[in-house]
């Protein structure tokens, strides 16, 4: 449970559950003073920081997963809009923080769109990839992920899908497929002939989730919506926590946002370690760590099926 403030020292209920505890720290005082949460939990280290000096402090190879989606310079209210070449020499400088921390057996999951400038789009993957193969990095998927909703273009066609460059230090690598696998398409299908006949020839678990994504983007009608405009869903990065990493181990976000990828990692016992340079985006990750605690964040289950609305 995170540490609570004094505030609740002197309340009646001496015996409130955590849950109750945490749900009086969201209210105020009978006398209108606010009472806040202390910004701690033991699994997190979360800071409002400029991500390289927040990088700098953190010891080498540190890191088994640095999973994050970093500002596509297309000039949002937290971001500031520069030429394409300082927004690739600002990227250069956080990768190169980013391999230095990686564990030798960790992974690099880089999630871009497009940077647009005058109708002519620019795919942040192709610019970016060449600063890992600078490092020697090894790029394991280019993840395509698909999502239903978005901007309705006029003189082009509307863009539904963003990439995850996934990248590891070595061949040594850690990747668990059983705990990300999904449903199977005919899970009852059976050896036709051979030595297996009759048999079930698909893994019981489910099939490999393949390189192609769809997961719902945090829209207005997302059970996850918070003020961020652009926010990771947390499922996306669930996915990316379990099959790159093991329980105990830590996982770091240069741009955390309201941090998703943070609940991700705490929601299934690892480290999380994330920063971001807007306070009021720190203060809610902060809050959402605390609801997860408490069992009250609402989140959108990992594998649930996209709605279709004709089915």
């Amino acid at each position: 449970m995170p540490h609570l403030s004094c505030g609740l020292k002197n309340h009646r209920n001496k015996d409130m559950s955590p849950k109750q505890a945490l749900a009086l720290l969201r209210s105020d005082h009978d006398d209108g003073a606010t009472v806040h949460r202390l910004e701690r939990d033991a699994k997190a280290e979360i800071a409002c920081e400029h991500n390289l000096k927040f990088m700098r402090r953190l010891p080498d190879e540190s890191m088994s997963l640095i999973v994050t989606s970093p500002p596509y310079n297309i000039g949002k209210s937290y971001e500031k809009r520069t030429s394409q070449e300082k927004y690739v020499e600002d990227q250069a400088a956080c990768i190169a923080e980013a391999v230095r921390l990686l564990a030798p057996n960790g992974s690099i999951c880089w999630q871009v769109g497009n940077h647009v400038d005058s109708g002519e789009i620019f795919p942040l993957d192709i610019l970016l990839y060449p600063l890992f193969k600078h490092h020697g990095l090894q790029l394991r998927n280019r993840i395509v992920w698909t999502f239903g909703h978005g901007l309705h273009c006029q003189k082009r066609f509307s863009g539904r899908h963003e990439t995850i460059l996934w990248f590891t230090k070595s061949e040594d690598y850690t990747f668990n497929l059983d705990p990300v696998r999904v449903p199977s398409k005919y899970p009852n299908k059976k050896h036709f002939k051979g030595p297996n006949k009759g048999e079930l020839s698909s893994n019981p678990l489910g099939k490999n989730p393949s390189d192609v994504w769809d997961i719902p983007n945090v829209k207005s009608n997302h059970v996850e919506k918070t003020d961020h405009p652009c926010q990771f869903p947390i499922g996306l990065v669930e996915r990316l926590v379990l099959a790159l990493t093991n329980e105990g181990e830590s996982v770091l976000d240069p741009y955390l946002g309201v941090g998703s990828s943070a609940i991700a990692a705490l929601k299934h016992g690892r480290h999380a370690y994330g920063c971001d340079l807007d306070k009021a985006y720190v203060d809610i990750a902060w809050d959402r760590i605390h609801q997860l605690r408490a069992g009250t964040l609402r989140t959108r289950p990992m594998n649930k099926p996209v709605y279709d609305p004709n089915a």
